[in-house]
């Protein structure tokens, strides 16, 4: 990158010079023809001596003029005050000298004789010639410079769009990352718990329903490997693998579990991060149906209120009272990492909290901004 900055910056260093040459030059042919055509012409002068003065001072002007540059490049970076002094007096000595060389040669060249009376005359047109060329001189200078400016700040723009973007695009690598690193530690929890449940099924020698386990295990490792690269799915698809999942844990406690679903029509389409609910229901049946011979009841509850989507998951346990109850207030693993996948999603703008569920036991609430699927 900065070597294509350097090619650059000598590229339009190297045009400004071309262009710079080709000015100066034209300029002073053209001052050569005007001079000719003016006052030649006019004075019936047409002789090739009179040509060739004219050519020859431009010659003599293109020569005398570089020095005068200089001696403007080198006062350039001076204050104000200081560099006006020096290039009035550097315009108005070149001049003089241009002047007394250009009719030093015009006697020498031409018939006319006594012409130094007239000296005051060819400064004047002289001075007002360097004048033009100080000008000309400044005005492509500044031009230059702010040329060179815009592309830098342009360089120097594309240079931080560029960086924003590689940083953009790294922020978003590991913010996929640690949603991915986040979603795989739940999931050998849950397959050391089953796993376990199909060994004890295999050991007293109920070979279908640990069969059964096995297939719906298989189905519901195959939902979270298709969706693993999935940040958020729709709340129907999300429900679905909650399905997957109880299907899983039902053929453990059969009856000891039951499930109530209370999703309103709406929330279906609502976009929630893949797998959000399984850690929560896993944890509702570890502390109040594995912990309670009669077992109990889980519910699941999604609902749209105020531009927010409200789930929650509330278990008939034994509430406060269950061990781990602090486990269950939010320093728990299970409960840490969702809250870390909701920061990295949506920022402050979602929550989970644990409360006392109105059926006995504990409730998960959950609080997500509202994104519907196809918006």
């Amino acid at each position: 990158m900065q070597k294509d900055l350097l090619n650059l910056e000598l590229l339009v260093r190297d045009d400004n010079q071309r262009l710079f040459w080709w000015f100066h030059i034209s300029g002073w042919m053209g001052i050569s023809l005007v001079s000719y055509f003016s006052l030649n012409l006019w004075y019936n002068q047409p002789e090739i001596s009179y040509l060739a003065h004219n050519l020859l001072q431009s010659v003599l002007g293109i020569v005398i003029s570089w020095p005068l540059r200089s001696v403007f490049r080198a006062v350039w970076h001076k204050d104000n005050l200081q560099r006006i002094v020096v290039v009035v007096a550097a315009t108005l000595l070149f001049s003089f000298f241009w002047s007394a060389s250009r009719l030093f040669l015009f006697l020498v060249m031409t018939d006319e004789s006594n012409l130094w009376s007239d000296f005051g005359g060819w400064l004047f047109s002289s001075i007002f010639i360097f004048g033009c060329w100080t000008a000309f001189y400044h005005g492509f200078k500044y031009y230059s410079l702010l040329q060179q400016e815009t592309k830098n700040l342009h360089e120097l723009a594309t240079a931080q769009k560029e960086e924003i973007l590689r940083r953009t695009q790294a922020e978003s690598q590991a913010k996929e990352a640690q949603l991915k690193l986040l979603r795989y530690q739940l999931n050998p929890h849950f397959l050391f718990n089953t796993l376990n449940a199909i060994s004890s099924l295999v050991n007293f020698a109920e070979s279908v329903r640990a069969n059964n386990m096995i297939v719906q295990l298989s189905r519901f490792l195959r939902y979270s490997l298709d969706n693993g690269g999935i940040s958020e799915v729709p709340l129907k698809k999300e429900i679905e693998a909650v399905n997957l999942y109880l299907e899983i844990e039902q053929a453990r406690f059969e009856d000891r579990l039951k499930v109530i679903f209370e999703i309103s029509e709406e929330a279906n389409a609502s976009m929630v991060p893949s797998l959000l609910l399984q850690p929560l229901i896993e944890n509702a049946i570890k502390y109040a149906i594995a912990r309670s011979e009669a077992g109990g009841v889980i519910r699941i509850t999604a609902r749209i209120e105020a531009e927010s989507l409200l789930m929650s998951v509330a278990d008939s346990g034994c509430g406060s009272e269950v061990p781990g109850f602090e486990v269950l207030q939010g320093t728990g693993v299970g409960l840490m990492n969702i809250r870390q996948r909701l920061k990295a999603l949506y920022g402050g703008l979602s929550s989970l909290d644990i409360g006392a569920a109105d059926i006995g036991g504990l409730q998960a609430n959950l609080l997500l901004p509202l994104r519907v699927a196809g918006v």
